[in-house]
């Protein structure tokens, strides 16, 4: 029987609330699409299933296998001779398990109209900034969808109003974020979680309006010689929370806590023969505390492999964070190495290796990503995650159990 949707997704203020920006967006739209082409549909549909090697650790964690299957279908329109368009991508997933993946939300409904050198953005969006592989610092834009993704890749769609400008000098990025997102969380039997469960549905702000707060942010990106540079500036809600222990019915919580932040932050990459130099790095001020973090490393490719087309990437990344162990995030004093394979057949086959060490504690992971086209509408992709960690001060120390293999197949249409 199919899972009904949610009712924290029904039930979010900001999207009521913020629900007129969307409007405002689709009516803008629609009101010129009367001449406007056919609409192209478009998508997947993800069919998961994942094996773990023990039982979890913590209560309601009792089993080994766990079923989920997502849609993420995709809506597109253009006219005015494709100055104008407008992208609709809604996604829901059903888990077997964790009734908190079991989600929805509006990745995208973008409105977007370009006029000479300007582009306008009105909707909802997923904004996407960084270089690095294994953690991006400055990617601070859209909120985390952590019960889709360990890694932190996925995200919330972010309701905004962007305006870019293209100049010889760079490209200029101004956006008004309408609305917070929380982040997601996993539920009491979801796995790949702490010991303490996460109470957001008492989410405290800083800021009293609470997701009702209006953000800004600035960037300049420009592509100079051998480098990409990008330079920001975000003023609003952090999207890290810090947790706060609390009591609820009796059962010891955790409780998240969103802070006001200043933040600007620096992204630059180099390309110099079959060398990438990568470097992410950012100063971060509250009422709180302030703390400067970077990530830095490099990859380099081995091109043509023994007189074939497959390439290889080696990688070797550093996360620092000022405030070292006590810092809220989990990667503060790591070391990241890896090394990608990449056949460049007609299957798109690719294959990532990787490991994180921490050097305050000595907690490991290592990590699998495989990938392959079965034809033109089948992808299957393989995934495993290992963890070793003996320090309990360090977050991924209650992973230990969670170690796992990851099956999925897509299906496009």
């Amino acid at each position: 029987m199919m899972t009904a949707l949610p009712k924290k997704i029904l039930c979010r203020p900001y999207f009521y609330r913020h629900s007129i920006l969307l409007a405002l967006g689709t009516l803008f739209a629609f009101s010129y699409s009367l001449a406007a082409s056919a609409v192209e549909v478009s998508g997947s549909t993800q069919f998961e299933i994942t094996a773990y090697a023990r039982d979890g650790q913590f209560e309601g964690q009792d089993y080994r296998t766990n079923l989920s299957v997502a849609l993420a279908p995709e809506f597109f329109w253009d006219w005015n001779n494709g100055d104008s368009s407008l992208v609709f991508t809604p996604f829901y997933r059903i888990d077997e398990n964790d009734e908190e993946r079991s989600h929805g939300d509006i990745r995208e409904l973008d409105f977007t109209y370009v006029f000479d050198s300007w582009e306008l953005h009105v909707g909802v969006r997923k904004v996407f900034w960084g270089v690095t592989e294994f953690n991006q610092l400055v990617d601070v834009i859209n909120q985390t969808d952590s019960v889709e993704s360990f890694d932190g890749e996925e995200k919330l769609g972010q309701p905004l109003i962007s305006l870019s400008r293209v100049t010889d000098w760079g490209i200029f990025d101004a956006f008004i974020l309408a609305g917070f997102r929380e982040r997601t969380f996993a539920g009491e039997d979801g796995r790949l979680r702490g010991e303490l469960i996460v109470d957001d549905s008492n989410a405290r702000f800083e800021d009293d309006r609470e997701e009702n707060a209006i953000d800004l942010a600035l960037r300049w990106s420009h592509s100079v010689g051998v480098f990409d540079v990008g330079v920001y500036w975000f003023r609003g809600t952090d999207r890290e929370p810090i947790f706060e222990p609390s009591l609820s019915n009796g059962s010891l919580q955790l409780t998240p806590f969103y802070e006001e932040i200043d933040q600007i932050g620096a992204d630059v990459q180099a390309t110099i023969g079959n060398w990438l130099w990568k470097f992410e790095g950012l100063y971060q001020k509250s009422n709180l505390e302030e703390y400067s973090a970077t990530q830095l490393g490099f990859e380099y490719t081995f091109f043509g492999i023994a007189s074939s087309s497959a390439d290889i990437g080696v990688l070797l990344e550093y996360g620092w964070d000022e405030r070292g162990t006590d810092s809220n995030a989990i990667f503060q004093n790591d070391i990241f190495v890896g090394a990608r394979l990449t056949l460049n057949d007609s299957f798109d086959s690719a294959l990532l290796v990787g490991g994180s060490y921490d050097a305050d504690s000595s907690t490991r992971s290592f990590l699998i990503e495989a990938s392959r086209r079965i034809n033109d509408r089948w992808t299957v992709a393989i995934e495993g995650l290992l963890f070793q960690g003996s320090d309990s001060s360090d977050p991924l120390t209650a992973l230990n159990d969670d170690d796992r293999i990851q099956l999925t197949l897509e299906r496009f249409f």
